[in-house]
């Protein structure tokens, strides 16, 4: 399943969310997905070198290569969307056209990370002041990781974790709904068995990786456009979906209490499973493994049957 993720987000759009222990490999994981993004197109190169130029950073540093930021989780709403007496890009345009990742999602702060529901929906972000506006490229990716409750040991089978049910409700409601709702990928890193980890069975390189996700992203460019990034029109026309499967994934996105845009985001990743096995439409298997992808909610306790559980989850 990670693999898959790191194939998923490789293709770019597909925001990603890492949960898990301490010391899984979360961050490690995370640093090397910018190895298999495409390059920058040369009209992207220029729309980044723009934001670097208004910033006062040099422009040909990092000339065609995807940009990745990594602010601390101690940044300010400012530092992280812009502004200021006069409005400068923030880390979300300074991410544009690549990787915003934020270490420890759960420790930034709730209205920090609520200020990112905008980018993150429009590609873009408004700065409002008394006299003026301005407006700031932010069509980036957001790759997160997190542990589960403050100690981080929630549901590891290694150790047992040791916040009350109080700490780990508080901790977790730092997220909210309409925020998750916008991370296409929630995938859990559990902890490695030690035969695993000191196996010396070498893994795909990120070459091999990032020539299977160039394939499917030239499949989906020849559509028209990124499916992270589709018209729902176009997204619908190009999933193709009968009208047993539509019934299908309405009961099981019912009973998951996900909202509408969770089910939009179900239907991108969906349709970029099967662009990475060259298939025409969605079939079941790809809507249940992108289903899978959204295991947060199970994981971090969202179950629906619990009070207070719906509301948030349907809020805009």
């Amino acid at each position: 399943m990670l693999m898959a993720a790191a194939y998923i987000v490789g293709l770019q759009g597909h925001n990603l969310l890492f949960a898990g222990p301490p010391g899984t490999g979360k961050t490690m994981l995370a640093s090397r997905l910018s190895g298999i993004l495409p390059p920058l197109g040369e009209n992207e190169a220029l729309e980044v070198a723009a934001v670097r130029s208004v910033c006062g950073l040099p422009i040909m540093e990092r000339w065609g290569q995807r940009p990745f930021r990594a602010p601390h989780h101690t940044a300010s709403g400012v530092a992280l969307v812009g502004g200021g007496s006069k409005p400068r890009p923030g880390e979300v345009s300074l991410a544009h056209h690549g990787v915003l990742f934020l270490d420890e999602l759960a420790e930034f702060d709730r209205g920090v990370l609520e200020v990112m529901r905008e980018p993150l929906e429009s590609g873009r972000i408004l700065i409002s002041r008394a006299s003026h506006q301005r407006r700031f490229p932010a069509r980036f990716q957001l790759v997160a990781a997190m542990n589960p409750c403050p100690c981080g040991y929630l549901g590891d089978s290694r150790r047992n974790c040791s916040c009350t049910p109080g700490q780990i409700q508080r901790y977790q409601a730092r997220l909210s709904g309409p925020l998750l709702d916008r991370i296409d990928l929630q995938v859990e890193v559990p902890g490695l068995p030690a035969e695993e980890l000191t196996s010396a069975t070498p893994g795909e390189g990120s070459e091999v990786v990032r020539a299977r996700v160039l394939a499917a992203r030239t499949r989906q460019l020849a559509r028209g456009g990124l499916n992270a990034h589709l018209s729902t029109p176009d997204l619908e026309a190009a999933c193709q979906l009968d009208d047993a499967e539509r019934q299908w994934l309405a009961g099981v996105l019912s009973r998951l209490n996900l909202s509408a845009r969770a089910y939009h985001r179900v239907l991108r990743v969906a349709l970029t499973l099967s662009d990475l096995i060259a298939q025409e439409g969605v079939q079941r298997a790809q809507l249940m493994e992108a289903i899978g992808y959204r295991q947060l909610d199970r994981m971090m306790g969202r179950d629906p049957a619990r009070p207070g559980a719906g509301p948030e989850r349907r809020s805009a």
